[in-house]
């Protein structure tokens, strides 16, 4: 009978830790359904203080049309999707298709609300400014602060997945910067936020913004992403530009 081979301790603890390795982080992306078709969707209006420049289609729902304004036409690459016939002159109304999308957004949110196990809890006690953070889900019970700029660094994983959960508000100071590093994609970043999202003058902003409330965009911000909240949008004179696919 030949002996069987020995499984040395050391190979593994390897083992083990290239499991937690692999499977820390490795969060499923948020599906956006319909939702995913809009740069900006809202329930109860979209405002712009022009020229704002926003690469994609926005819509609002149940709201009526006559929610959205300020925009001209050159303003919106896109279309803008409304409920009926108030609204922009060169609106196009789609009633459906809205319902739909606005269901998938809630969707969304419930989606990335709803995850467990997170990878951090509370980091730097609601304030991430200068920090780089590796990809996985973070879970915060307070508002959470970016003054001057945070870097999402994917470690070489172009699919890697942040989730960030909000409790409270989500403020980005004036000028704050987030910056992609290591292959991280904008489309991969979902930021779940209970209470309201404020993007200060000029800042730079990343990821697919679920908002429960409203999303203020200030004099000047942008956004490589998209702003989905479940009550108002307001811009002034800002660039929004959908994440590429």
């Amino acid at each position: 009978m030949k002996n069987k081979p020995l499984i040395r301790l050391p190979l593994i603890a390897g083992l083990t830790a290239l499991l937690c390795a692999s499977a820390f982080g490795s969060q499923a992306p948020v599906n956006l359904r319909s939702a995913g078709n809009f740069v900006i969707l809202s329930k109860s209006g979209i405002t712009d203080v022009p020229a704002s420049a926003i690469l994609g289609n926005i819509g609002t729902s149940p709201i009526t049309g006559a929610a959205i304004t300020g925009f001209g036409r050159g303003e919106v690459s896109g279309q803008v999707y409304t409920v009926d016939a108030a609204g922009p002159a060169f609106r196009v109304t789609f009633p459906v298709l809205l319902t739909a999308a606005i269901s998938d957004m809630e969707t969304a949110y419930t989606d990335a609300a709803g995850r467990i196990l997170p990878d951090f809890t509370e980091l730097g006690a609601g304030n991430v400014d200068g920090m780089t953070l590796r990809p996985g889900l973070y879970k915060w019970g307070t508002s959470l602060l970016i003054p001057t700029g945070v870097t999402l660094d994917a470690q070489g994983n172009p699919n890697a997945i942040w989730i960030f959960q909000i409790a409270q508000n989500l403020k980005v100071g004036n000028g704050a910067i987030v910056t992609l590093k290591g292959g991280a994609q904008t489309k991969n970043i979902f930021w779940q936020i209970a209470g309201q999202t404020t993007l200060g003058t000029t800042a730079d902003f990343k990821g697919i913004i679920l908002c429960a409330t409203a999303i203020a965009m200030q004099t000047g911000a942008s956004l490589d992403g998209r702003a989905l909240a479940q009550t108002a949008v307001t811009l002034q004179m800002n660039d929004i530009t959908q994440p590429a696919n």
